[in-house]
């Protein structure tokens, strides 16, 4: 017989966990890395984005792998710590406060990166083998077109679904969701690809771009 959930019980965990997973999410990494180089405000950049994508728009490899690094590792870690503490479940509402905290940081009045870095963080921490097929799908898109956000918004898009078909549901549930936020966050690169504006990898982006 299943007992009732004692929701009273359970609702700080949830709310902790959400919470856990948002403050380390919020930590901008592209923001932090390119202060301490030196490096004119981030956020005065191309896009004005805190991302790897702008940092190295901005003209640093380094930091702009080492931003990457960063963001992809908050979410791993969000993810790793919850569940060594409190389970699946708490994790899985970690994984989401991270990403959450990613797009809209509390420190930065909520406009932060675009996800995809955060994103596949949280692939390695749940489900690890998707997050190298992430890459492979990442790759082939880039190489064969060399748009940057086409390859990532087809890879968000194909990764739920390989979730649900490798009966990984609960996670195909949470990435369905984080997926549908990247491709809002993206809005912008996706109207430069309809029209054909969209900066390709290796070309360089004009002022302002997405």
């Amino acid at each position: 017989m299943l007992h009732p959930i004692n929701w009273s019980l359970v609702l700080p965990y949830y709310a902790a966990a959400l919470a856990f997973g948002y403050l380390l999410g919020s930590i901008p990494f592209g923001l932090i890395l390119t202060r301490l180089s030196g490096m004119p405000d981030i956020r005065g950049v191309g896009s004005g984005n805190i991302g790897a994508t702008n940092v190295l728009r901005a003209g640093n490899k380094g930091l702009a792998v080492a931003t990457l690094v960063g963001d992809a590792l908050k979410g791993t870690a969000a993810v790793l710590l919850a569940y060594r503490a409190y389970g699946q479940d708490l994790a899985v509402l970690a994984a989401l406060g991270a990403f959450l905290g990613h797009l809209f940081p509390v420190w930065l009045r909520f406009r932060g990166g675009k996800g995809v870095s955060t994103y596949i963080g949280l692939l390695i921490g749940l489900a690890w083998p998707m997050a190298l097929a992430f890459a492979a799908i990442w790759l082939a898109v880039a190489a064969a077109t060399r748009y940057s956000s086409l390859a990532s918004v087809i890879a968000c898009a194909a990764t739920p679904v390989i979730l649900w078909f490798n009966r990984d549901l609960q996670e195909a549930q949470l990435f369905l969701l984080l997926s549908l936020l990247v491709w809002v966050m993206h809005r912008s690169n996706i109207a430069r690809l309809i029209t054909g504006r969209e900066g390709k990898i290796g070309a360089e982006a004009p002022p302002m771009a997405g």
